[in-house]
Order: structure tokens, then sequence, then C-alpha cells
């Protein structure tokens, strides 16, 4: 972006003068003295098109002493030095236009208000109340349409209330960047209408049911569900991704009816993902409220001391011989009670909270570069870079407010987004994005042929992890030019846990496990001496068949081999912190059921390093019980109290130690190895078969089709016609979808989703083979 000096003017607005910068929409410049014109089209976020007409306001004076014969739309009118302009407040001639405007708006608008979605903050109802008239002089038959009309499975339009704003269309077209509605038809008959063959499944589309100023559009999951007025509303951050999104969660009855994207200009604006917007319902019929002890072979009911103290026996019996294991789910609190908890209660630092395929390198990288470092590359840096390369990260799918901040940046600033991958994704395209082409796990090569420059900010993904010396190479390398640097992991609670310091070789706050200064500066935090040795990754703790594990928030499926899992888990004592029936109860001895999201508070780091807060919005619930105080019973059992007795002490300790100032933890050489053979190339889709879905069932509808993506060649070496059936095998399995065949997929390897979706339902860690490893492929009539 430009360094040129703004250019300041003034102008007056209803007899108040105001200095803006040259060029300021007339709408925005009255809002800066506090002037509010009506209107339905203009959204500052969005281009101006002067579809509604409501804004017309008098210019007197257009700053070259004559002024303009008819009212001007003020949502289009850029501001010039010396123009006069006068709103409803002081003109009739405004006054007289936006009410002869809004009596055209609802000639054919439905009286729909005690029905309607919208009705209670409704702008047109607002306004109509404000700036129209009192009463109708239209009796004629107004136009009507079988409604309502689906959108999409979650998107529903009742074409007669629309007023043809035009910023449903706008958005799609200039924010998310799918083009697939537009306004039909003209004159009275002109609609929102949708492609016949492709429904509008965006991942963004919830953003057009909040910003319609007219409840023409609607979702289907909260339609008729509540009115505004019922609601209380409760500020909250995101759990789904690192973006950080800020939300607001409305709830009725101790029960969320529906979620909005919170104004949050320096992080999510005004938008929000349909993941974040639709999938708060999981854990609502799978809910556990009671603990539960397995006896004989089967889990039973038992009190909160009972299964305390099974928990407390079955680790103590476990000795040194034992493991936390925890997902991306916890809070920033909760994560720093697990690292206490772990060398503490258990005097281990066998704890990682990467229930993912990991490395060794990946867990230096984290001690060296991430943990409690401030990078400076942030939504704002972003926006103003002039290049920004993606190594092993798809933001559309693993967070997409990042997606919509480079795409804000690429259509108003020229960024230049390349992108290291296998094929150019569709998020990909619409960046505009180069690609930077290489198979799976060959990140690094691409990368060292690039000219990095201090105008350059490198994304890095969680997925390089897999990609021997990427990580290395990308600190030496933006080290070397200056560039930016930073790192967005897939889960809400990754940040927060690297930070509080559930990592084998790393306390809180950065604090490296194997120096003794950052031992001793623990140690006298906690009143503790801790463990010397870095404990084991959650690769090598399923690998050691250790004799006991504390899980929370994991799955079995997320992992690179989910027979490891199974089989650790199933041969030693498992305690299980969980709020709703997991796949680890199969194998678990004890189950510690603990609260839902909405039923506690505590922050979510994103991956800029900003805390987001978590408002409590059920204070009914069924159980309260949060991580860190069953944490803090079961410590209390083990004879090694934490001293944690809520989150808001746990936010007070962790805040008290502040950033490791001293010797940073060095990076790990990684083992370097080239596997011949197909490779397997993959990530996980924002929309799956991920269970943060389950009770989301419009929104589960709209994932993405499943399908096995191979280039030309790679499929004419294994005899494979496009839509065919094919087996993609590893070591422990395989899974079956069908084949796309294009010219842009890398040679040499085959790429599929991690999890299918909700209708056709696999993971890849079925395999056993995580991304870059080698797979076989089969066609449907068994060629290989």
């Amino acid at each position: 972006m430009s360094d040129a000096p703004v250019e300041l003017i003034k102008v007056t607005i209803d007899g108040v003068e105001v200095e803006v910068p040259k060029g300021t929409l007339a709408i925005r410049a009255a809002e800066s003295v506090g002037i509010a014109i009506p209107r339905f089209c203009d959204h500052p976020l969005l281009e101006p098109i002067g579809a509604c007409r409501q804004c017309l306001v008098e210019v007197p004076d257009a700053g070259n002493g004559r002024g303009f014969p008819i009212p001007q739309a003020a949502c289009t009118l850029a501001t010039a030095p010396g123009m006069q302009i006068k709103t409803q407040a002081t003109s009739q001639m405004a006054r007289d236009a936006q009410v002869g405007v809004q009596e055209l708006i609802l000639l054919n608008h439905p009286l729909d208000c005690p029905i309607c979605d919208k009705a209670g903050e409704c702008p047109l109802q607002n306004q109509a109340f404000a700036n129209g008239r009192a009463e109708s002089r239209y009796d004629g038959v107004k136009r009507t349409y079988p409604k309502p009309l689906q959108l999409s499975p979650q998107i529903l339009l009742d074409r007669e209330r629309c007023v043809l704003c035009a910023r449903c269309t706008r958005f799609s077209e200039q924010i998310s960047g799918d083009p697939l509605i537009a306004l039909t038809e003209r004159g009275a008959v002109q609609q929102v209408g949708l492609f016949a063959d492709e429904p509008y499944n965006s991942y963004f589309s919830g953003n057009v049911v909040q910003i319609c100023p007219v409840g023409a559009l609607t979702a289907k999951s909260y339609r008729f569900n509540s009115r505004p007025f019922d609601l209380v509303s409760t500020d909250t951050t995101c759990e789904h991704c690192a973006a950080g999104c800020q939300l607001r969660t409305d709830h009725r009855h101790f029960t969320t009816r529906r979620r909005l994207a919170g104004a949050a200009p320096e992080v999510n604006e005004e938008w929000n993902c349909d993941k974040g917007r639709f999938a708060f319902a999981s854990g609502h019929e799978d809910r556990l409220t009671t603990p539960l002890v397995r006896e004989d072979g089967q889990l039973r009911p038992a009190s909160w001391p009972e299964a305390i103290a099974a928990a407390a026996a079955g680790l103590q019996a476990a000795g040194d011989s034992v493991g936390v294991l925890t997902g991306g789910r916890l809070t920033l609190e909760n994560a720093y009670a697990y690292s206490k908890f772990a060398r503490i209660a258990l005097g281990t630092n066998n704890i990682d909270f990467r229930s993912r395929p990991g490395s060794d390198e990946e867990a230096g990288f984290l001690a060296h570069a991430v943990a409690g470092v401030r990078s400076g590359v942030t939504y704002a840096a972003l926006e103003s870079a002039k290049r920004v390369v993606l190594v092993a990260f798809e933001p559309e799918d693993e967070a997409p407010i990042v997606f919509l901040r480079l795409r804000k940046a690429v259509r108003k600033n020229k960024l230049r987004v390349l992108t290291i991958a296998p094929f150019a994704s569709l998020g990909s395209q619409k960046l505009g994005a180069e690609l930077v082409q290489c198979l799976p796990g060959q990140e690094v090569a691409a990368l060292q042929k690039l000219e990095l420059d201090a105008d350059t900010i490198v994304l890095v993904g969680e997925r390089a992890a897999l990609s021997p010396d990427t990580l290395d190479q990308a600190v030496h390398l933006t080290a070397k030019a200056q560039a930016g640097l930073a790192w967005i992991p897939r889960r809400a609670g990754d940040r927060g846990a690297v930070e509080a310091g559930c990592l084998p070789n790393l306390l809180p706050g950065g604090r490296p496990v194997g120096e003794p200064a950052a031992r001793v500066d623990m140690a006298a935090s906690w009143g503790e001496d801790l463990p010397i040795e870095p404990g084991l990754t959650s690769d090598g703790m399923l690998e050691a068949g250790l004799a006991a594990y504390v899980a929370a928030g994991i799955e079995p499926a997320d992992y690179a081999s989910q027979q490891a899992v199974q089989s650790a888990l199933g041969n030693a004592f498992v305690v299980s912190l969980e709020n709703r029936v997991s796949p680890v109860h199969d194998f678990a001895d004890v189950v510690l059921p603990v609260a839902l999201i909405e039923e506690q508070s505590g922050h979510f780091l994103n991956w800029e390093h900003r805390g987001g807060f978590v408002g409590r919005v059920n204070t009914q619930a069924k159980t309260a019980m949060t991580d860190l105080r069953a944490l803090g019973m079961l410590a209390a059992a083990l004879g090694k109290p934490l001293g944690l007795a809520s989150t808001s002490q746990a936010a007070a300790e962790f805040a008290a130690l502040g950033p490791w100032e001293g010797k940073r933890a060095a990076l790990v050489s990684p083992a370097k190895d080239s596997p011949k053979g197909l490779l397997l190339a993959s990530w996980h889709q924002l929309l799956d078969a991920s269970r943060a879905l389950d009770g989301a069932p419009e929104l589960a509808t709209t994932a993405r089709p499943a399908k096995a993506l191979l280039g030309p060649k790679t499929a004419k070496k294994y005899s494979i016609d496009p839509g065919a059936e094919i087996a993609v095998i590893g070591s422990e399995g395989q899974v079956r979808l069908p084949a796309e065949i294009s010219e842009g997929m890398v040679e040499g390897a085959v790429w599929l989703p991690a999890k299918g979706t909700p209708a056709q339902p696999y993971s890849i860690a079925s395999l056993g083979v995580a991304p870059g490893g080698v797979v076989e492929l089969k066609g449907g009539d068994g060629n290989e």
C-alpha cells in the first residue's frame, strides 16, 4: 500500500464543517459527525452501487459553486473540497425524496413482520417508522412468489421481501469469490437467482443472511426458531479454527439459537465462515453428564469421588509410564492446567497437543520460532503486504478468515499470492495464486527457489511438519531476507496450547525444557521441581505403549495411524476428559465429563497471538465442570494440588509468568528420506466428516464431494478413467473414491481429502499413511 500522505478536505454537512480524506463518500462523511442517513444497499465493506436510492441527499454546492438539480445518492457521492450537503435533517428535498423511495420499496413488500425472522432488528422496519409515511397510499394487489426459494440447503429466499439492494450478490462476488447468485430478470420481476445446476454452496453463505436488510434471506436452521427480542446475546470467540473470529451467540432458555459474526475490524471484520456460524449444536445429543468407570469390561455411571479415586489409583500404578494427549478444543486456561498437571501431578514431560501427524522438527520449530514470540505478522500486515507465500497451507479450508483477508488484499492492493502445493485448489484460484508445484513432502525445495524479500510474508501450515527441513528453512530464509513468517495451525486451541507448554520440549511462555534457567523459573512459580528430560511426542507416546494415558479432546481418526492409537489405548489405563461420547471411550477406564465450550469462559489465542474472550453462554449447564477443575480434583487425589481453583486464577497465573526472555530452544535437524512410489497428498476440507458438524444437517450437506485427484500421466500409468472408483491403499487399510483427472495435478501423487463427507465418511488415518507417505492405487477392476 502507498505511504503517501492523505489529502484532507473540508465539506459541510447540515451546517457542520467536517474534515475528511479526499474522495470520502458522503454517507461516510456524515457518519463521522454522527449524522445517520437511511440506507439499504450501502455496506462499509462492500463497493458502492447506489441500488436502493434510499440515501438521497441535497447537494446545493458541489464544491464548484454549483449544485445538483436533483437529489444524489450519498453512498456513491464522493466528497470534494467545499462541498455542501444537506440530509433529511435539514432539507425538505432530501426528506421528500427518501419518503418517496421508501414508499416505492414498500409497494410490493409483504406485511410479514409478525412472522419474519428479521422483525425486531430490521433496517426497513426501523426506517419505515423513523423516516417513512405513517400510512400507505397503495391499496392494490401486492406481487407474490412461491416461498421460500432454496438457494442452498441452508439459505432460503423470500423473493417478495427482497428490495434488490444487491448486498448478497456483491458479497458473493467481491468478498467470498463465489459468484453463484445474481440479480436476474428486469423491471418489476427482477429477483435474486442462482444457476440451475449450481446451488449456493459457499463456505461463507451465512453472511448474506446477516447483511440482508429486510429478511429476504434466512437461515433454515433458525427460520421461525425465535425472535430477536427473545434472545440474550453473549460475545465469544469461535472454537473451530485458529482465525480467532469474534462471534455473537444468541441464546434463549439457555440454549444457543444462532450465531452471528461479531464486529472485529482487526480480525474477522464483520464476516465469519459457515462452520463458525452454524456448527454449534454438536454435543447436545450425546452429551456426557455423569462420570463413568469401567467395571467387568463395561462403563457404568459413578459419582465424582469414585471416578476421581479410580483415576488416581490407575495413574499412580502406572508410575512414570504415563502420557497426556490433548486436542484442539482447549482454551488457553485449560491447556495451561494440563501442562501444569503433567509436570506437577504426574512428574512427566510426556504431553503433546498435536492430535495429528507431527514431527520432532515441528516441536523444535514451535519452541524456537512460535512460543512466546509475536512475529508482527497480523491480518493488517497480510492486507498491506506485496507478496504472500503459502507453504503447506490452504487458507480457505484451514483458516477461512485468513482467506477472506488475502482475497481483499488481492482485489484492492494487488497482493501477489504464491502457493506451494501439488495443485491449485479452488481457494487458490479465487486468490489468483501462482502455483509453485511440488510433490507432498518436498515443499522445501520449492521454497528455496523463491527469492524472498522484506515485502514478503511466508505463511506455513501445520502440514509443513511432514515436509522434512521445510520449517527450519522457513526460519532461516525469512530471517536472511527480513521477510515475515507466521505459523497458522488448523485448530482454535493449538496456539494457546503452544504458549501453555503442551509440548514435550516446552514449558509455559516458550521456556525450553532443556534450559536449566527456564526450569528454575517455572519451579519458583509452581513450587515444585520439574522433570529434567524432554518427554515423548504424541507419536512417541503411542509407539512406546505407555502404561497410562490422560486424553482430552482427541480423535483416533485424526492421527497418522488409527490402529496405532487404538492399540496403545487398548493396552493401557486411560482417563478420558470429554464433553460428549467419543471413540476414545471404547478404551477408557475412567471418563470424566467436562463442560462444552458454551458452558465455560476463557480465552483462545489465534494465529496472530491475539487473545479472544470465550463468553459463557449457558449458566444452567448440566455439568459446569471445566477441564481445569476436573484436573484440580485429580491432582489433589494424587497428593499434588495444582492451586488452580478457577479459570480466572489460571489466566492470572499464566499472565504473571510472562514470555521467556532467555535462550531460545534450538531448531531440530530433521531425518531426511526420499520415499519412492506414489505419494499421498491430503488436507482437511473445512466441511467434512468431522463430528463438529453433528447437529447441523443443512451445513453438512454443503460439504464438497470427496474425490481422488490424479494427474493425466499418473492416471494413465494405473489405467484409471475419469469418474471411475479407485482404491487408495495404505499399510493398514484403504479408501475408495471416484477419480478426478486434472491437468493441474502434480504427477506421481494422489490427493484426497483427509476426511470424507458426512454422507461418505472415512479418514486417511485408516490407511496408516501420513501425507507424503507412499500408497498403492487400484482401479475398480482391481488393476494396479
